[in-house]
């Protein structure tokens, strides 16, 4: 892939491509684009950028008196599109029109800022998400008069209720299942492919998940904070893109399905030096996970925030119908080595192993912005370690099974249970974030959340006219 703009150029040429997608991302992680002529593209467009948004129109963006923005590509994530023939696209950075600078307000801008950061304290961090998703037949709704009600359905061939004669997955029997009950194993073989050949992915596994109905996984090599929040995002479009060549719906909501497993973005985090030599992770004298004391502090961040952390990395309303006990989704604030009931988890794996040393923090799900997720989650480790906060004993028991009295003994508290509770915890506990995160962003973060959580609450649900219909 291009590495400069003379790469870009090249690139262009050497493939014969007449148009470009120039692709950002809004505040909620949505990603946009707008397709403009190859030739256009010369030395002087790429160091000043594209003078071709209307910031007012994107979420979290700008008002109408202030709406000329600027895209300006980032080179290294140039590639061809492999369903659209001649056609390239290209991650860009957002400014402000009229050489005012650097958006605030550009996710990408805040990721980027929590990489400076951790550079000036010492560090460098790698991320691995493990990206989940659904991968239905058809969905078919009906909002357009909610006055009179709405509704969904889901069409999902491996699923218990489905009509197509073929095998069916039970609910929470999804796991690792052999073809031909795996039944769309081919379609995401295609995704992974086409992120290898034409993005440059170097992918560890593919599979099935616990759920029916499609569910999957697919995990990519870990790699730094920028990086992986494009890979998230690059991600995303090409398995909705390859998935809908065949006619299947992709989607990354986080709990489509009543009564089985939701989707979520367990996302692995280690901290080395700044050279990336060493990591800090690790401590082969320690005889409980060999996690070291900094391991530990960043733990502690971790734990403390988790609440506050809840309103980036599970952004919606529908994230915490997800966590919930008996799903394998964390709720409960604590940690542990191999034990997936806890929020933070230390892979038990292997042993004597400095690069394979990290910690997961479960709760993502994505629908978080990864952009915002990942620097969020580097500042309240680095928050940790500053401030030296021990993360307590580990809890090496299923949590979903103590009863409230010893969680209570245990200190363990619980993830909030809503949005707009997981925004107040957000409102009340950003101070670990400001050294990256501006009180534009943030601010403008919460009230979006804000209207969103007010805008759905307005709706009746379907189940509760089947609760209190006989009120």
């Amino acid at each position: 892939m291009p590495s400069t703009a003379e790469d870009v150029l090249k690139f262009l040429k050497e493939n014969n491509i007449k148009w470009v997608d120039l692709q950002f991302t809004d505040v909620p992680g949505r990603l946009h684009h707008i397709t403009i002529p190859a030739s256009d593209f010369d030395l002087e467009s790429l160091k000043t950028g594209f003078g071709k948004l209307d910031g007012s129109s994107i979420r979290g963006f700008t008002s109408i008196y202030e709406s000329d923005m600027v895209l300006l590509p980032v080179p290294e994530t140039m590639t061809l599109v492999p369903w659209s023939p001649g056609v390239a696209r290209v991650l860009c950075k957002v400014f402000w029109g009229g050489g005012k600078g650097r958006f605030e307000r550009d996710p990408r801008f805040i990721a980027e800022e929590a990489e400076k950061y951790q550079v000036e304290q010492g560090y460098t961090s790698f991320y691995g998400p493990e990206l989940e998703f659904f991968m239905f037949d058809k969905v078919k709704l009906d909002v357009s008069t909610p006055q009179s009600g709405t509704g969904y359905k889901i069409h999902a061939r491996e699923a218990p209720w489905s009509d197509s004669g073929t095998f069916v997955i039970r609910f929470k029997e999804g796991y690792y299942p052999a073809p031909p009950v795996d039944q769309l194993m081919d379609v995401r073989v295609e995704i992974v492919d086409t992120l290898v050949k034409y993005f440059g992915y170097t992918i560890e596994a593919t599979h099935h998940e616990v759920a029916t109905a499609g569910q999957g996984e697919i995990d990519f090599r870990f790699s730094t904070l920028v990086d992986t929040a494009d890979k998230v995002q690059t991600l995303k479009y090409v398995a909705k893109n390859v998935a809908a060549k065949y006619g299947l719906v992709v989607t990354f909501m986080p709990k489509p399905i009543y009564g089985d497993n939701g989707t979520g973005m367990h996302t692995h985090l280690s901290l080395w030096t700044k050279d990336g030599k060493k990591n800090l992770m690790y401590d082969p004298n320690e005889e409980y996970a060999e996690i070291s004391q900094f391991g530990r502090y960043v733990i502690g961040g971790l734990l403390t925030h988790a609440r506050a952390l809840s309103a980036i990395v599970s952004p919606t309303v529908n994230s915490y119908r997800r966590l919930i006990p008996g799903f394998e989704a964390p709720v409960y604030i604590a940690w542990s080595k191999g034990n997936r009931s806890a929020v933070v988890r230390v892979p038990a794996y292997y042993k004597g192993m400095e690069k394979a040393k990290r910690i997961e923090y479960r709760p993502p799900d994505p629908s978080t912005n990864p952009y915002l997720a990942f620097a969020a989650l580097l500042m309240a480790a680095l928050d940790g370690v500053n401030k030296k906060i021990d993360p307590g004993d580990p809890v090496d028991e299923n949590i979903y099974h103590l009863t409230p009295e010893k969680r209570r003994q245990l200190g363990i508290k619980e993830l909030p249970r809503s949005l707009n509770e997981a925004l107040d915890e957000l409102e009340s506990d950003k101070e670990f974030l400001k050294p990256v995160f501006n009180s534009s962003l943030l601010d403008t973060y919460i009230d979006l959340k804000r209207d969103e959580a007010r805008s759905l609450q307005g709706y009746p649900h379907p189940m509760e006219l089947y609760y209190y219909l006989d009120s």
